[in-house]
């Protein structure tokens, strides 16, 4: 489904208390895009699965394409639920369900404020049990065979080293890594400005290393921005395409996956994998949980607590490997 959006304030909402689904929805995204700056990639989850929600309240028609009135008072959360039980039973994964109660939840509440309705129906529905996974991530020994696989000889290989040194070196997400800019790297301090979920700020550390490797890409950088015509070049982007502008999420991800078909012995390994083995190193070698929280840029410490059931592993695989009664 896709959702026309009106150029008006979400304010407007109390003024025209009988607006049709549609229009609370595009309201809703306008909220979203302007008011809390989600990310792009944020908003077209949202658009998705309430999106989804809304197809399977009220089918289009398949000769006209219209749709009946609904009346959002009149969703509760047995609809919500009957919904949520369709999805269920097409086998969607638990993860992509609770996603889904998720932004039903955060749509509703809007609701709420904008006094459309009373109540919000998503809270009286439970998310579904997930399954704990523990992060991927690599060994001391392996991370670094990982890292030192570009080939530093070539211009694109100093930029792809430069960014393995600083994914590992840093822990950053590579949404937060795409959106750095040179004003950003205190090269004298060894720090970088990150801008993390919400716009929220934290430095972090960078060791020799990552330095190295960087200073070395910025010595090449004026070579990606001569590619860029000079209305579309980025000076300001720290890491570049071969076409001189921002290099975006994906293309990390391309680049992580060709260094992997390298490495052999090395499966499932992905950008987000060098911030999981980053965090990983810093609890085994006697880091502060809360320390390691705030490099990472967590809300929540129960988010960091994750790797304390990686370190738990490794300490139980150490005891059957070296104890005489394991």
């Amino acid at each position: 489904m896709q959702v026309a959006t009106p150029r008006f304030h979400p304010s407007s909402l109390r003024l025209h208390p009988f607006l049709n689904m549609e229009h609370l929805l595009a309201q809703f995204f306008e909220h979203l895009r302007y008011e809390r700056n989600v990310s792009e990639h944020t908003l077209r989850n949202y658009t998705i699965d309430l999106g989804q929600f809304y197809d399977h309240l009220v089918p289009a028609d398949p000769q006209t394409g219209a749709r009946r009135e609904v009346d959002i008072k009149q969703i509760d959360h047995i609809t919500i639920r009957e919904w949520l039980s369709a999805l269920h039973a097409e086998k969607k994964k638990k993860t992509s369900i609770a996603r889904k109660l998720a932004a039903l939840r955060t749509f509703f509440q809007f609701l709420v404020r904008e006094e459309i309705i009373e109540l919000n129906p998503a809270k009286l529905v439970s998310t579904p049990r997930l399954e704990k996974k523990l992060p991927i991530y690599l060994s001391i020994e392996d991370v670094v065979r990982f890292i030192e696989t570009p080939d530093t000889e070539t211009d694109l290989g100093k930029r792809d080293r430069a960014i393995l040194e600083f994914l590992y070196g840093t822990g950053m997400r590579v949404s937060e890594l795409t959106k750095l800019n040179l004003r950003d790297v205190d090269f004298r301090g060894k720090q970088v400005r990150v801008l993390g979920k919400r716009r929220k700020e934290r430095v972090v550390p960078f060791g020799d290393p990552a330095l190295h490797a960087v200073l070395q890409y910025i010595a090449v950088r004026n070579a990606f921005l001569q590619h860029a015509p000079l209305a579309e070049r980025n000076s300001e982007a720290v890491f570049l395409n071969y076409q001189g502008t921002r290099i975006t999420t994906r293309s990390v991800g391309r680049m992580v996956d060709k260094y992997i078909q390298i490495c052999a012995g090395m499966h499932n390994i992905s950008p987000h994998s060098l911030r999981h083995t980053f965090a990983t190193h810093l609890l085994d070698s006697g880091a502060d949980l809360r320390d390691i929280q705030e490099l990472l840029g967590h809300a929540r410490i129960s988010t960091t607590q994750i790797y304390t059931h990686v370190s738990l592993e490794k300490l139980i695989e150490v005891y059957d490997r070296t104890h005489p009664k394991a």
